[in-house]
């Protein structure tokens, strides 16, 4: 039975769906969720560059999968700002947003970052997730917050811009696009979602904000006409010198097309002789020069393309209302009569049909039905340049989701098991990018909605897919006249809360080091985005390196007896030491690392020392020891006793003390006259062999001490000759 939930956890809550109470409790709360993941997953596919009615094919199975595999009652799956935000900062170096590539790219992912959960919760290697520290995921979250944020700074001011190599440029660009060309009626709609959604909040977290504002401003968007776009053709443009503009520029897109057709071939050519032949082949080296010929052609093309389009974005017309002509601004004879409308051209095709538009951007057409299974594409070419990325997110997106799990299992006193739950968001992942899907993850948001509007089991989730279905199937032409400025609001408002830095505040307050890799990484988001990876990389190697430095030079201390008949370290409490026994302790694990520190610390108090005659290694702190450790003991201990002095070990662990007995190390120095259980025993073998008088004014002695302490605060001493030698 054991292995029976193991394969299928939610045979262990499914018996408890009988009683009407829970039932009726977790229908409840997957309907909640529902209402709230509709809009966020549009709002996120668009965040990822992807048309948002994908977003709704993410949630449509991954929820209930997750659940149902998972070993968490109570979280959401499905999709996300942070992972949303990594999925297109993967995806746009190599693909258009929105194309169909990229879409099948996004796909992909999500398979990829399914396997790798997959297999790291069958190999139980959910402690991997640890290697993202928690300075490094707080500095990355608060910037991919901002980023996330600013992102959307185009929808809400109804303007585009090209994107360039990094954010923060696009961003710029954004701005002054919206000083000078800003579309009121968006960044109305926008500040009214935001109005409605921060309002209803305030009266009561519990009423679906989201879900109202969207429906709110979907109306509004139907009534008013929000959407002014129209195809037209080529000769209805007046301008006959930008008609042959136009002209030009597709037959640009049509040669460029046959450019990337040539250059794939010339690709797979070369590749293909090389292998064949070998790199210094005369026919080798000749598909290589004409592949880089047609590169070389091609990057021309597309240069000049994308000049030409950023002009053409750049022109506003008029269309006249007698003869649906339109006119440059600027150009319109005066006889004719325009529309106070300003019109934009957006897109055109290579049949020569133009895209304009003069309103604001809404959803548009989402495709009835459920998407149809198909098994994606697995490209190794493409899945080896998304390789990195796809750890990241895998690591990122599971971290996010352990969180929440961790902190409603706590509250709901539930077992999580974490390698469960990697295995039940990698099968998601899996079977989501099945149906369409990109990849997923545990939402803060959505989870503490569930378990706030009363779930209980993973049937929450189930029923959050049905509604999502019903969605899918009949309730999609509803969505058509949804503003994209209200989807933008929607992800403004999810990751404002995600901004936290009192947070990094307190990690400075704690550990500087900790501090410094949260800024660090936070600043190295914002200036590599939108290649996010690099960020996190950094950030992970500085932490690491951070701890390797720390474990490289623990402390070594020298131990002497305080006043309160305790050993402490003799520096810091300014205590006398012995010049004949000098007890020192390590604290940290011995291995590879340290080991020569450790040994030159320790010749080092030999040298400052010339009436030593026995060092104590008090192994109290030493909680693993390697072969090379294991060695340095050994030689250490030999050079000391030829030197005259003798090395003693005292309270080491048992997994210290298997080791040394394992590697033959005790057997060599002997166990009776070399390691003590107790401190005070290794001092009364120190003190046996030097003379009697030692023994009686030695600072390591707690009767010499309390003498001291005695004579100080003129009150008697009665008890043992030395405390807890017993």
């Amino acid at each position: 039975m054991a292995m029976l939930y193991r394969l299928a956890p939610f045979l262990q809550w499914l018996p408890e769906l009988k009683k009407a109470s829970i039932l009726r409790a977790d229908i409840i709360a997957g309907i909640t969720v529902a209402l709230v993941l509709i809009p966020q997953s549009m709002a996120y596919a668009q965040l990822a560059g992807l048309p948002p009615y994908y977003g709704l094919y993410a949630a449509f199975l991954p929820p209930a999968v997750a659940a149902l595999f998972g070993s968490s009652r109570q979280l959401a799956t499905g999709p996300v700002a942070i992972v949303s935000l990594l999925t297109a900062a993967a995806l746009e170096p190599i693909a258009t947003a929105g194309g169909a590539s990229y879409i099948a790219y996004a796909i992909m992912l999500a398979l990829a970052v399914g396997l790798f959960q997959l297999a790291l919760g069958l190999l139980r290697l959910g402690v991997l997730v640890n290697f993202l520290s928690h300075p490094v995921v707080l500095g990355f979250t608060n910037a991919a917050a901002i980023i996330i944020a600013t992102s959307q700074l185009g929808k809400i001011f109804g303007v585009t811009v090209d994107k360039t190599a990094h954010h923060y440029e696009t961003v710029y660009r954004t701005v002054l696009a919206a000083i000078d060309n800003t579309h009121l009626p968006t960044l109305g709609m926008a500040i009214l979602a935001f109005v409605i959604m921060i309002a209803l909040k305030r009266i009561n977290p519990k009423i679906p904000n989201v879900l109202i504002a969207v429906a709110i401003t979907t109306i509004l968007s139907l009534y008013i006409g929000f959407e002014k776009r129209e195809i037209i053709e080529l000769n209805q443009l007046s301008n006959k010198t930008f008609q042959a503009m136009v002209s030009s520029e597709l037959n640009i897109t049509n040669e460029v097309s046959v450019l990337e057709q040539n250059v794939t071939n010339a690709k797979l050519r070369y590749e293909n002789l090389g292998t064949e032949f070998g790199q210094n082949d005369v026919r080798v080296i000749a598909a290589q020069q004409f592949l880089d010929n047609h590169q070389l052609k091609l990057e021309q093309r597309l240069k000049a393309s994308t000049a030409v389009r950023k002009e053409f974005k750049n022109l506003r017309f008029q269309r006249s209302e007698q003869s649906n002509t339109f006119y440059l601004e600027g150009q319109v004879p005066e006889d004719v009569v325009v529309s106070p409308d300003i019109w934009k051209m957006t897109t055109f095709d290579n049949e020569g049909k133009l895209s304009m538009e003069a309103g604001g951007r809404v959803v548009g057409k989402i495709p009835t039905g459920l998407p149809a299974m198909k098994v994606p594409t697995f490209d190794w070419a493409i899945i080896s340049q998304l390789f990195v990325s796809a750890i990241a997110i895998a690591l990122i997106g599971f971290m996010e989701a352990v969180s929440i799990a961790k902190a409603m299992a706590t509250r709901t006193r539930q077992r999580l098991d974490v390698n469960r739950e990697l295995v039940g968001q990698g099968i998601s992942n899996i079977v989501g990018s099945m149906f369409q899907s990109y990849t997923v993850s545990g939402s803060f948001s959505r989870s503490a909605v569930n378990i706030g509007a009363g779930a209980i089991t993973g049937f929450s989730s189930v029923v959050t897919t049905i509604v999502v279905v019903i969605t899918l199937l009949w309730l999609t032409p509803l969505l058509y006249h949804l503003p994209q400025a209200t989807l933008a609001a929607v992800i403004m408002m999810a990751v404002i809360g995600l901004v936290n830095f009192k947070h990094i505040k307190h990690f400075w307050t704690v550990n500087r080091a900790d501090g410094a890799v949260s800024i660090l990484t936070f600043f190295l988001t914002l200036a590599f985005a939108p290649h996010l990876e690099n960020a996190i990389m950094i950030g992970v190697i500085v932490s690491l390196a951070i701890f390797l430095y720390h474990t490289m030079k623990p402390r070594v201390v020298t131990l002497s007896r305080h006043p309160d008949g305790s050993l402490r370290d003799a520096e810091l409490f300014n205590l006398a030491i012995c010049e004949n026994i000098s007890m020192i302790r390590f604290d940290g694990s011995l291995y590879f690392a340290n080991t020569s520190y450790f040994e030159d610390s320790i010749m080092e108090k030999v040298v400052n020392k010339p009436d030593l005659k026995f060092v104590i290694v008090d192994g109290s702190g030493i909680n693993d020891l390697d072969a090379t450790g294991e060695e340095m003991l050994a030689q250490m201990t030999e050079q000391l006793q030829q030197s005259g002095i003798e090395v003693l070990f005292t309270q080491f662990k048992k997994q210290v003390m298997d080791i040394l007995w394992q590697s033959g190390f005790t057997r060599r120095v002997g166990t009776e006259k070399r390691f003590f259980r107790r401190v005070e025993s290794a001092l009364d073998y120190a003190w046996e062999a030097l003379d009697d008088e030692h023994e009686v004014d030695c600072p390591l002695n707690i009767v010499c001490q309390l003498e001291k302490s005695d004579e100080r605060t003129k009150t008697p001493i009665t008890g043992i000759r030395r405390w807890l030698h017993f």
